[in-house]
């Protein structure tokens, strides 16, 4: 029986990086290990797919012990939190204990504008920014994964309901371009790395989609997908940040929300990389595309139901 591969935050919602991870190597026939916070439904559905399910907690020593022993590859990734950095210290101790030969790391790509002299107004920023040193210093055989902004996450939980409502897309992102990148992009990047990690042991990749554009461009493609015409609405950053937190959005979250925007007014959010398809033989998925394959939930009919 071959190692199992460890895949951590392997019970998100449909559509996460460590569910379709996780979903994507068992299509391959690989043994994959799977990670979760509950023992619920979620879990349930990935042993019935065929994973080894292990619940834990990122922050504790027994658990990760259960979760890394006999696995060689593994995949970290964690959602943002203000336990981030030490979530990701204690899971490189026990992989460095246990021989891991491969550690794949998801980070963020605006670490790459970051240095000892460098850093954002993000909290969370600054938690991956020191992750990755002290994975580096670990010693351990590391790949980072540097995505830039999800698709799932502004475009899809911060759009819908001004779509549906107004047929405005209304984010404080100003006239900054942006490449934002799905999920199943990023997945598909990953377990691409786990299944054959050796060849990139001490890279990063930086995954964008495939075109960086303003928000008004965004809204065209937004109008092409729907059939209808949906226009962007610049709004200030302050008003937006006070409505998440009315909404009970955790501080940490919205504190990295908020610069995330002021990061895009100020354009350093303008960039792209090949990088997907380099390492998926695909195209990354468009933002036509990806409103096209959820045009569901930016429709009025959908809030109706």
């Amino acid at each position: 029986m071959p190692n199992p591969i460890l895949v951590t935050g392997a019970a998100g919602r449909v559509g996460a990086v460590g569910r379709t991870v996780t979903e994507l190597l068992l299509k391959q026939g690989k043994a994959v290990r799977a990670m979760v916070r509950t023992e619920d439904e979620r879990a349930q559905a990935l042993r019935a797919l065929g994973a080894e399910v292990v619940v834990g907690d990122l922050l504790d020593l027994d658990s990760m012990h259960r979760a890394i022993t006999g696995c060689e590859t593994m995949y970290f990734g964690m959602s943002v939190s203000d336990t981030y950095l030490a979530a990701t210290v204690n899971t490189a101790v026990l992989a460095k204990h246990h021989g891991v030969k491969a550690f794949i790391n998801m980070s963020q790509m605006t670490v790459s504008q970051m240095s000892i002299t460098e850093t954002t107004p993000s909290p969370q920023h600054k938690l991956h920014w020191l992750a990755e040193q002290a994975l580096n210093w670990s010693g351990l055989p590391v790949v980072h994964v540097r995505p830039t902004v999800f698709l799932e996450g502004f475009f899809l939980t911060l759009t819908s309901d001004s779509v549906r409502e107004s047929d405005q897309i209304r984010l404080p992102f100003g006239e900054g371009k942006t490449s934002p990148v799905a999920a199943e992009d990023v997945a598909r990047a990953i377990a691409a790395l786990l299944a054959n990690p050796q060849p990139h042991i001490g890279k990063i990749y930086h995954l964008t989609g495939p075109q960086s554009e303003n928000m008004h461009f965004f809204a065209q493609e937004y109008s092409k997908a729907l059939g209808r015409t949906i226009s962007y609405q610049d709004i200030p950053v302050e008003p937006w940040r006070d409505d998440l937190l009315n909404r009970r959005w955790p501080v940490h979250v919205v504190n990295h929300l908020s610069a995330l925007a002021d990061l895009h007014r100020a354009g350093r959010f303008d960039r792209t990389s090949d990088d997907v398809r380099t390492l998926t033989g695909q195209e990354p998925l468009t933002v036509q595309e990806f409103v096209r394959q959820n045009a569901a939930t930016f429709t009025p009919s959908a809030k109706a139901a």
